[in-house]
């Protein structure tokens, strides 16, 4: 099959990924799946999770197996927000840090949901119609630009932590975290709004793939034994990816808000 744009390339390599260090280190995805320790046979629960994963994100390839696999991994990821990520929430509503790791699955799991959206043939999926419809989408593209204003708002809370992973050659680090921090703001007020958000949310996926070429691959690179820095590398590509197929859902035109889901790219392919 054709795949969908850049969006389903890297969705199906960072899960996959994702997969292939949790079956290599019998552990979970480090805070974005925060899997209590006491949780019974736990390194055999994350080897089948990365087998899910590893599962998920190479089903999604392939065209018989691509629309049931992205909706499975929606599900999956739906887990993670609201079973490892709300509890956390719900505990500490007022704590941003608790409310990052919960909008950064919700992305993930958004982008799972209109992407399976682009891959399913309503014909095949009229229990799923609300899904793969276009009121279904409109709630996933919410949720997403929700998830973005939290985002940004992480990065003028926690502005050291994220200047410290702006590339020691770029100047003015503080400011690249003020200035990307406000980028996923005005992305999620786009989207909310309905104000260009087929180019807001565009920008954001150029912006979150660049981290993956620009931060995580060269720390990747510079400690290409440590499972935290691959770990980063695969979810920024899957949240990269995400986006990249919440970009797509838009259609061809950046005005307004499109209701439309772009169909499979061998019936109309979309450049992304």
């Amino acid at each position: 099959m054709r795949f969908l744009g850049t969006g389903h390339i890297l969705f199906c390599i960072g899960l996959a990924g994702l997969g292939v260090l949790s079956l290599a280190s019998g552990d979970f995805a480090f805070t974005w799946q925060p899997v209590p320790a006491s949780i019974p046979a736990r390194e055999l629960l994350a080897r089948c999770s990365g087998i899910l994963l590893l599962a998920g994100g190479i089903g999604m390839a392939f065209k018989r197996t691509a629309a049931p696999s992205a909706l499975v991994m929606a599900i999956y990821l739906l887990t993670w927000v609201l079973f490892l990520q709300g509890p956390h929430v719900i505990q500490a509503p007022g704590n941003v840090g608790a409310w990052l790791g919960f909008c950064e699955n919700t992305v993930l799991m958004s982008g799972g949901w209109i992407l399976f959206a682009s891959l399913a043939d309503p014909g095949d999926w009229p229990k799923m119609s609300f899904f793969i419809g276009a009121n279904g989408v409109r709630v996933a593209r919410f949720l997403f630009g929700g998830s973005c204003l939290v985002l940004g708002l992480s990065h003028f809370v926690y502005t050291a932590a994220t200047a410290g992973m702006v590339p020691a050659w770029l100047p003015g680090r503080e400011g690249f975290a003020y200035l990307t921090g406000t980028g996923h703001i005005a992305t999620g007020i786009a989207v909310l709004t309905g104000i260009l958000p087929r180019l807001a949310t565009t920008l954001e996926a150029i912006m979150i793939s660049l981290f993956v070429l620009l931060v995580h691959i060269p720390g990747a690179m510079h400690e290409p034994g440590s499972r935290l820095q691959w770990t980063m590398v695969f979810v920024a590509s899957a949240l990269a990816g995400a986006v990249w197929a919440i970009a797509r859902s838009f259609g061809k035109s950046p005005w307004g808000f499109s209701s439309r889901v772009s169909a499979p790219a061998e019936k109309t392919p979309v450049p992304l």
